[in-house]
């Protein structure tokens, strides 16, 4: 059970990571109850920005995600603030549980990738014994500060657990003539490659479903549609 290059050690219930022990077997993952992996960095600010600056040359931005990267709005803040400072766009990538829209981050977040993983309150719970009330209104706020770029929903065959049909549906209906028009739609093709419990049975949905709800966008005004395979 243990990490056969002896690259964990735990201390004080804290699992504690030898990265050049480590030889990246994912052991650890596998063996996990959770499928966690322990695998952590701890970086300051400027950790993270000198990283970052020293590839320059090969990018025009960032991207903060996660886990989910709004728990940390403050660190993102003054990360955002030294990029933004030689010239890179900052995005978010989240799932919308956290209200976003009166942040002082958004001041120098140059656009959200938003997910929705269900618009059913029941369903969503079910899904992540969370409450939606937050991603809803997240999607109105952002699209109303022009900051929605991207819209995300991952697709299955029936819509018992995720009712893609609904989230294009209702957020049509509340988002923005601007967000219809310049957002990016993505409706992402379910795949159960690497995935564990009641979803690593489930099929990944058919070309015909996801056309249908591609054509559902189109109808419902989106403009910027597009049908990508999950990671």
């Amino acid at each position: 059970m243990g990490c056969p290059a002896g690259a964990l050690k735990l201390t004080d219930h804290v699992m504690l990571w030898n990265k050049q022990r480590c030889i990246h077997c994912d052991h650890c993952i596998k063996v996990c109850p959770n499928h966690s992996s322990p695998k952590v960095t701890e970086m300051s600010v400027d950790e993270v920005f000198a990283a970052i600056a020293a590839n320059l040359p090969f990018i025009r931005g960032i991207t903060a995600s996660g886990g989910e990267c709004s728990l940390y709005l403050p660190f993102l803040t003054e990360l955002f603030t030294k990029c933004q400072s030689i010239g890179l766009t900052c995005l978010i990538d989240s799932n919308g549980t956290v209200p976003l829209w009166n942040e002082a981050v958004m001041t120098v977040c140059d656009g959200v990738m938003l997910d929705v993983k269900a618009w059913d309150d029941d369903k969503f719970f079910r899904l992540t014994d969370g409450h939606n009330d937050h991603v809803k209104k997240n999607l109105c706020k952002l699209a109303q500060m022009k900051k929605l770029t991207e819209l995300r929903v991952v697709c299955l065959e029936q819509e018992d657990w995720v009712d893609a049909s609904q989230i294009i549906q209702n957020s049509a209906e509340q988002v923005t003539e601007h967000a219809k028009e310049h957002t990016l739609l993505k409706l992402i093709r379910f795949r159960s490659d690497g995935v564990t419990g009641p979803f690593s049975r489930m099929t990944s949905p058919s070309s015909a479903k996801m056309e249908q709800l591609k054509q559902l966008a189109a109808e419902k005004g989106f403009q910027k549609i597009k049908i990508v395979c999950a990671n």
